[in-house]
């Protein structure tokens, strides 16, 4: 007999065997106008859920993961922290990023030095895989490729040098080991290479400012590609190109989002580097559309100044120019001003849905907004603390 995640999800488990020393909040569920559908009738490319991925103020351990389950209009949340009653302080310390690979739910927990792994359909608690500082998370080949500072959580001029992490996804044991730049964050795979963005946080205001790129072969790190200074976000678009984001530095150097193309002419050739002045905090590629959100701090005014876009990924970027004329908001409908501080984007990739979370006030309950592909607001609900990462599940 067939049991659909959707189903598995909502059985909540025992806790006559919970942690004696720890409240354990049960999940809550908040029904959503989404119309309940039959696990059937969806098909083999349309997500059935999505994961969502509360970071929780640093310190505080109350990193925590949400799910919105399509099948049953519901929104559940903290479904770790009652699937798994045994877990000694739960989930963690600031929950970092949350990818999906095979029938496996991983997690990667910041401050917690750790990679929660968990079954994809019960978000039940399978092991764990231990990685100082880490970051980031990627899959290839049957591998998990995990970025790391490596050194203490801490601002440190003399902090050390990054890593990339491969793990064996079958056993979970760490397999190989390759030094890149000073606290390497988001990372993409094209082809046999790993392309990874070295901000230097840990180190400001002498952030570095490179892309370490990494054969997979025999794993070491082969050439670093001056990019632009504290790079954050790196996505891959259809053609094999990359873009990355630049947090800049504050006051002296603008954020900007950084093109890199003709990655295929080899590691012995300078690929082609385009710069705009795009501020973009965080970006989602859906088809030929780049969506992002941009969240820059103003000396003048005195409060971020945040920016929500959408443009075609083929058009011609000018260089170091904005706006660039075919940019233009994706929301439609002035409920932008209810957003305080958007901290993550998605995109639906079967019927265009844009999610994005609002982190408030970093300290209490966010929000997740979905909307339409035409920018009208659909639905909102409350989220854990500051909501970040999204994942979705499919049949």
């Amino acid at each position: 007999m067939l049991i659909s995640l959707c189903s598995l999800l909502l059985i909540p488990c025992s806790l006559t065997s919970c942690r004696s020393d720890e409240i354990i909040f049960p999940a809550e569920y908040e029904v959503l106008p989404i119309e309940s559908r039959e696990l059937t009738s969806f098909a083999p490319n349309e997500p059935i859920g999505m994961y969502l991925h509360n970071e929780g103020n640093m310190g505080s351990n109350k990193a925590t993961i949400d799910y919105l389950d399509f099948c049953n209009g519901t929104y559940i949340r903290n479904i770790y922290g009652e699937r798994n009653p045994n877990v000694i302080k739960e989930l963690g310390d600031v929950g970092n990023d949350i990818q999906v690979y095979g029938h496996r739910l991983y997690a990667v927990i910041n401050c917690s030095h750790k990679v929660e792994v968990m079954d994809l359909r019960t978000c039940r608690r399978i092991g764990q895989i231990d990685i100082p500082n880490c970051r980031y998370i990627r899959f290839h080949q049957d591998k998990a490729y995990i970025s790391s500072y490596v050194g203490p959580v801490s601002i440190d001029p003399n902090a050390q040098l990054g890593a990339i992490f491969e793990v064996d996804t079958a056993t979970l044991r760490i397999t190989r080991q390759v030094t890149v730049g000073y606290q390497p964050e988001e990372f993409e795979i094209i082809g046999n290479y790993l392309y990874v963005a070295n901000s230097g946080g840990y180190r400001t205001p002498d952030y570095d400012s490179t892309l370490s790129v990494v054969d997979l072969t025999d794993f070491r790190q082969v050439k670093k590609i001056p990019v632009c200074v504290n790079p954050h976000r790196v996505r891959k678009d259809p053609y094999n190109r990359l873009w990355i984001t630049s947090r800049g530095v504050h006051k002296d150097v603008q954020p900007q989002l950084v093109l890199i193309k003709n990655l295929e002419l080899g590691i012995k050739n300078d690929p082609e580097i385009q710069y705009s002045k795009i501020t973009s905090s965080e970006m989602v590629i859906f088809g030929d559309s780049m969506y992002f959100y941009g969240s820059h701090w103003s000396d003048e005014t005195m409060s971020n100044q945040i920016t929500y876009g959408v443009f075609n990924i083929q058009s011609p970027i000018p260089n170091n120019q904005y706006p660039i004329s075919n940019i233009q908001s994706f929301i439609t409908d002035g409920t932008e001003q209810n957003i305080k501080i958007p901290y993550g984007i998605q995109v639906n990739p079967y019927n265009g849905d844009i999610y994005i979370t609002d982190a408030k006030n970093y300290v209490s309950s966010g929000q997740l907004h979905c909307y339409s592909r035409e920018g009208k607001r659909k639905w909102s609900v409350r989220t854990g603390d500051i909501p970040a990462h999204m994942c979705f599940v499919y049949r």
